[in-house]
């Protein structure tokens, strides 16, 4: 009976299909859930093609920040305490504020920023999420602000070579999220409470367009089993759906972490072709409402949690972080084994 609209449905998908390149960089799953109690849960991983070298971040409030692209750089004091991942101690890719905002960064290749605009100040990638951390209390209050564009970002090369290139997905603790994506030269924003998740490849409207065609063949019946940034959105999307809004506690916050665990690529993997597909380095699942960071590195055998309101975000406070580079690992709560430290600078970035 549904025929001709699965016709016209398989015709969508070969076409969005056309996107995914076997060669661009599969990195990383985003996915979030409302819970009845009120509660907000995000996780994401981070696959890589090697060890970014991530720690996690303490900053307090009043700290002055410098977007390092060049004379016109942006500049800003934060007005927000938040703990964030790093990502060569270059870039903030990952972290929750102390309003509950928590702002994810993906990679996208597709991404284009376009040219640096006269009288627009300029923000290095390394540094986009880190300014949302700083500067917004919820998704309505940073939608409203970054739809004027008051920055270019600009996306220098990485220090494994490959080119800084992302899309940032934001939400709060009421349940509101969104995804921010350069095409073209342009800011898109997808705002609503309905995108919980994303991946990578291709650009978000084309994965919903694919999370369409399966949810007409029938997601219950067969998933894309994959670990194209495609198929990983389907599935994500078809689990997090899943999960029973009624859980509460410890599994309310497990069942983010199955999902997110689920869609994860294994450590060390290797696809004959596909030299760019990558592992599954670490994973974070932030519990909005209870504002606490959990971490979860594939190579250590526990999980360690940062709760905010245990955390010193007063504007005279040290910045701390926990050191990971060497290997260390942490079990429970981890505030005690915080550790003063200079910030690191965002990646050093040209404007054209």
């Amino acid at each position: 009976m549904h025929r001709p609209r699965l016709v016209a449905s398989l015709s969508l998908v070969a076409a969005v299909l056309s996107w995914c390149a076997p060669t661009s960089v599969q990195a990383c799953t985003r996915c979030m859930h409302r819970f009845d109690n009120g509660g907000v849960i995000v996780g994401r991983s981070m696959d890589w093609v090697e060890d970014p070298g991530s720690e996690v971040w303490v900053y307090p409030r009043g700290l002055k920040r410098h977007g390092n692209a060049g004379a016109t750089s942006l500049t800003w004091t934060s007005r927000y305490g938040s703990v964030a991942v790093s990502f060569y101690d270059a870039a903030s890719v990952d972290g929750m504020n102390e309003k509950g905002l928590v702002a994810n960064t993906l990679y996208l290749a597709e991404s284009n920023y376009g040219k640096a605009v006269t009288g627009r100040p300029t923000l290095s990638i390394g540094g986009w999420a880190q300014f949302v951390l700083d500067s917004y209390a919820s998704v309505a209050e940073a939608v409203e602000a970054l739809a004027k564009e008051p920055f270019t970002i600009v996306a220098p090369i990485l220090p494994n070579g490959v080119p800084g290139s992302g899309h940032l997905a934001i939400s709060d603790p009421s349940g509101d999220s969104a995804i921010l994506e350069y095409l073209d030269g342009k800011l898109v924003i997808h705002h609503g409470r309905d995108y919980t998740v994303m991946t990578n490849s291709p650009p978000f409207d084309q994965q919903l367009a694919l999370d369409a065609y399966w949810q007409e063949i029938g997601g219950d019946v067969m998933l894309p089993g994959t670990i194209r940034a495609s198929d990983r959105f389907v599935r994500a999307r078809f689990y997090v759906d899943a999960i029973p809004s009624s859980l509460e506690g410890p599994t309310a916050l497990a069942s983010v972490f199955s999902v997110i665990r689920n869609v994860s690529t294994p450590l060390g993997i290797h696809t004959p072709g596909k030299p760019n597909v990558s592992s599954t380095i670490w994973r974070t699942v932030h519990d909005q409402k209870a504002r606490v960071l959990y971490f979860d590195s594939a190579t250590s055998p526990t999980v360690f949690w940062i709760p905010l309101e245990k955390v010193d975000f007063a504007a005279d406070a040290a910045v701390t972080h926990l050191p990971l580079q060497a290997g260390e690992t942490y079990n429970g709560d981890a505030t005690r084994s915080l550790q003063p430290a200079t910030p690191f600078v965002f990646l050093k970035a040209t404007p054209e």
